[in-house]
């Protein structure tokens, strides 16, 4: 059975920090790239940053750069976003996603609430 379980998600003043885990389950976690997603209320889901398979390349939205960092452990089959200076307009649902080929999996998502 396919889980992912994502973690770490609170309530943080702006400019504060969280990171996130997403444990992964029931398939060849190395195989697969590594997202994060994010979706405020009332807007699209969108990509915030992704991991290739061996952690040798990244990619983030441009909002986020210099600010949020993708990482992942293979041996313990968890990806990370290590998040800093975070804004009210980072808070939204933070979702794990995990990509091979046609297959896509989702945890359930965890909220990150920027505020004062």
């Amino acid at each position: 059975q396919v889980q992912l379980v994502e973690s770490g998600g609170g309530l943080v003043q702006p400019g504060g920090s969280l990171r996130l885990s997403c444990a992964a389950s029931g398939f060849t976690f190395s195989m697969y790239a590594m997202r994060w997603y994010r979706q405020a209320p009332g807007k699209e889901r969108e990509l915030v940053a992704a991991i290739t398979r061996t952690g040798g390349s990244t990619n983030y939205e441009d909002s986020v750069k210099g600010r949020f960092t993708i990482s992942r452990d293979n041996a313990k089959n968890t990806v990370y976003l290590q998040m800093n200076s975070l804004k009210p307009e980072d808070t939204a649902v933070y979702y794990c996603n995990a990509h091979f080929g046609v297959h896509d999996y989702w945890g359930q998502g965890t909220q990150v609430t920027v505020s004062s």
